[in-house]
């Protein structure tokens, strides 16, 4: 046997470790016939040999090794070879040993590798309550490629953090191998655990404030007694706890120093349990000093004044509500808040911006002192740099492929050579918006510098979508039964915001014809109208109201209110011509008053609205007054007027999502509709359309929970199961409210709890608001390609039997196709 003298590379990593292996390699007895690879014989190898390769050739080794025969080598150049080696990625393992003949005349290196598997596949085993998708894309293995432990060992890693990030703690992943021909295929087995529950959170180093306080103000949360305090951590939640939420508690109680020193989670992977310490310094509690202002040209000192915060006043009567319904502390007057001095700072930034002043710079300056009795106190100041106005120098739309674009210019409240307002600018994206002819939500409009005087370009970006809608299909109406319908509607006409519609539903108690077209403004002025025909043939089984036939049309003149966009003066005339068929309350109306009669109608209405996200506004209100007068010189046999008023108003309440540009969110909102008529004079056969029917959602004013026709002038109905139409059944004024809580889940579906009240009166004079009837429920509203759909599920809580005795109930509510 010749003996051998072998150096085994350890690490490329690790030169230190060479360093002092040559040392020992040198300072070490070898068997005779063994010598240095890197001295002697061996430093000048006459052949270089490769064993252990399979899959890499022999060439390519010798070529990634950089040895060659015969050539002086030394311990740099066999390092450089092994590291070489092993940056191929192709091996586990490496080494290069020196073999002497036994007489020591020729030397020989050996090369001896072990190669790496190729990875034919992998897979993922056990992803359920996290998305699988988030789980591979931390795998960033090459099928087809030498398997590397490291990069195995990385996506291990990688999965876990996954796991941990979502709370799952206890996760435990397991890569395993099989091998197939000489390939191997890889599954990672995941079992997920549950997700880690916090037992409890340690606060030590508070004493101002107490644990209930912070833990109050964090997002992570102890499990409790009740099932929806899972308890469940959130390390996302978690840093937001310690860096803002924590902070923020204390710096709206003037602990302005505060810190958080050391937070830890101790895990408990046997119960799946983990306690929160967390260890603070709260620092001194500063209180108010003195407050001064700099800089400032634009606006007055005093006027600056009405920002600042700490004023010594007591909170106001909805500051002490919402204080109440959050169980918050007030802060002392006298103490500090910080939030309270950021919100002003950021409310007097939004005034300069309202006058142009955009890039106005307001430094909020808080200086710690000390009083005369050594009480910590702040020191306030705002430091201004007004800088100078910018103006307006262009106003770009681009995306507009099909609406023209003086049709969009009409909805802007800025104009290039204006001053720039950030409220105008606001004003004039939502009234873009509301056209509905753009892709919603719309981008934010792009405000960028136009010249080195500070002036500014703004540019709102576009994007057309569908408006022209051609329907047909199936309706049906609890009140109105099963038919078609067609409709074509056209909200951009020509592309110039021009509306035309033409709808006709039939069926076998319904065929009805609309024609309409609207002008917003009438040969580039600023009247708008509508000019609109009609001819509807209904027979009303809801009720056995009866039968008949409506022919008329009317023209109606829009006219802008000076100092208002919102808010426009409508005058309209129309003429209507009625019918009635046999049988039913208005086949026996028409004994009394012919079978056929005219009535000619002026209106005057006037409108305010500022509703953003319709069809299903989420903010904003509307205001509508309108009176009608009939017959006399007008023409037509009975003469009344009819007054009518309409208040709705939206307040969103939060959203989920919607925070990335170009996104939609889902908005939770507040909503309180209000609405009242009178009518004054005799309206003759007209009285089942000009007078007041309340109940159910079909027919007349809506009240959820009850039938149609069940509440009168006189109260509910009794002593019947079947509320059937009578003359009695109409009242000549009447009120109803409607208070909802509800989710937009899109511009297509609306969901909503809500709860409605009203009343019907015979006589305007009668209206008494201690005696109205209530219903409340939950609802939903869509919009489909055939129409609208509603449901409501309403309880009625007035509701009485035959016998006149309270029976509240359940009752169910639907509206599909063109009734609703």
């Amino acid at each position: 046997m010749n003996p051998t003298a072998r150096l085994v590379y350890i690490s490329p990593d690790m030169p230190r470790l060479f360093a002092l292996l040559s040392v020992l390699l040198a300072a070490t007895a070898l068997p005779v016939g063994a010598q240095d690879p890197t001295i002697g014989r061996c430093a000048t190898p006459d052949s270089i040999h490769v064993q252990g390769n399979a899959r890499v050739s022999n060439a390519e080794i010798l070529a990634n090794a950089g040895l060659i025969a015969g050539a002086q080598l030394n311990f740099r150049d066999v390092q450089r070879a092994l590291r070489n080696l092993y940056a191929t990625r192709e091996f586990d393992d490496a080494s290069i040993a020196c073999v002497l003949a036994a007489d020591s005349s020729r030397a020989s290196l050996t090369i001896q590798v072990t190669e790496r598997p190729i990875l034919s596949d992998f897979t993922v085993q056990g992803p359920d309550r996290v998305s699988r998708g988030s789980v591979t894309d931390r795998i960033s293995l090459s099928v087809g490629e030498p398997l590397d432990p490291a990069l195995v060992a990385q996506a291990v890693a990688g999965i876990d953090s996954v796991y941990q990030a979502n709370g799952y703690y206890l996760a435990r992943i397991v890569p395993e191998t099989t091998f197939v021909n000489g390939a191997v295929s890889l599954t990672f087995d995941i079992t997920e655990g549950r997700r880690l529950a916090v037992s409890g959170v340690r606060v030590e180093g508070n004493e101002r404030l107490s644990d209930d306080d912070i833990v109050g103000a964090m997002d992570t949360k102890p499990e409790g007694f009740w099932w929806w305090r899972k308890g469940g951590y959130d390390e996302t939640k978690f840093l937001g706890d310690v860096g803002a939420r924590i902070p923020t508690l204390y710096g709206e109680r003037g602990f302005i120093d505060f810190r958080v020193t050391r937070d830890t989670l101790i895990v408990d992977p046997d119960v799946g349990k983990a306690l929160v310490e967390l260890e603070v310094d709260e620092g001194e509690q500063y209180h108010i000093g003195s407050f001064d202002v700099l800089g400032n040209r634009r606006f007055s000192t005093e006027e600056i004044r009405q920002y600042y915060p700490f004023t010594g006043e007591g909170p106001t009567i909805g500051e002490r509500a919402m204080d109440l319904l959050r169980r918050r502390e007030r802060t002392p007057a006298d103490v500090f808040n910080a939030n309270r001095w950021d919100e002003a700072t950021q409310s007097l930034r939004t005034a300069y911006n309202n006058q142009g002043y955009i890039y106005a710079q307001i430094r909020p300056v808080v200086e710690r002192t000390v009083d005369a009795d050594s009480t910590p106190v702040v020191d306030l100041r705002w430091e201004i740099d007004e800088k100078t106005p910018a103006i307006i120098n262009r106003v770009e739309i681009i995306g507009n492929d099909y609406t023209v674009e003086s049709c969009i210019r009409d909805q802007l409240s800025i104009v290039p050579g204006d001053v720039f307002n950030q409220d105008r600018l606001l004003r004039s994206y939502l009234s873009i918006q509301n056209l509905g002819f753009f892709e919603s939500p719309l981008p934010e409009p792009d405000v960028r510098p136009a010249n080195d005087r500070g002036d500014v370009d703004i540019v709102f970006s576009l994007e057309e979508k569908r408006t022209g809608n051609v329907s047909f299909g199936a309706s049906m109406g609890q009140g109105l039964g099963v038919g078609g319908f067609i409709s074509l509607d056209q909200p951009n006409l020509f592309g110039k915001c021009k509306r035309g519609s033409l709808q006709w539903q039939f069926g076998k108690y319904i065929n009805d014809f609309n024609l309409s077209y609207t002008d917003p403004r009438i040969r580039q002025t600023t009247l708008s109208g509508t000019v609109s025909a009609y001819r509807s043939v209904s027979r009303f089984i809801v009720g056995d109201l009866g039968r008949s036939r409506r022919t008329g049309g009317s023209i109606q003149l829009g006219l802008p209110i000076a100092g208002t966009r919102a808010t426009r003066l409508f005058l309209s005339y129309g003429g209507e011509a009625v019918s009635f068929g046999g049988g039913g309350l208005l086949g026996t109306e028409a004994g009394s008053f012919g079978r056929s009669e005219f009535r000619s109608t002026a209106g005057v209405t006037v409108t305010r609205d500022t509703r953003f996200g319709m069809p299903f506004a989420t903010s904003g209100s509307m205001q509508t007054i309108g009176a009608q007068f009939n017959g006399g010189p007008l023409g037509g046999r009975f003469g009344f007027q009819r007054y009518t008023a309409e208040s709705r108003a939206y307040v969103p309440l939060g959203q989920i999502g919607g925070t990335k540009p170009g996104s939609q969110p889902m908005v939770f909102v507040f909503g309180l509709t209000t609405k009242a008529g009178a009518v004054f004079g005799g309206t003759g056969p007209f009285f089942y359309t000009q007078e007041f029917a309340l109940g159910g959602v079909q027919y007349g004013e809506q009240l959820r929970g009850y039938d149609e026709f069940s509440i009168s002038p006189r109260g509910y109905v009794t002593g019947t199961d079947n509320f059937n139409a009578t003359r009695e059944s109409f009242g000549k004024a009447f009120f109803s409210a409607t208070a909802e809580a509800g989710f937009r889940i899109n511009q297509s579906l609306y969901t909503n709890l809500f709860f409605d009240a009203g009343n019907v009166y015979a006589r305007a004079r009668d209206f008494s608001p201690t005696r109205l009837f209530r219903g409340a429920g939950i609802g939903v509203s869509t919009v489909t390609p055939l129409g609208p759909l509603g449901l409501d599920y309403a309880y009625g809580f007035d509701r009485l039997d035959k016998q006149g005795r309270p029976n509240p109930g359940w009752q169910l509510h639907f509206r599909l196709g063109q009734l609703f």
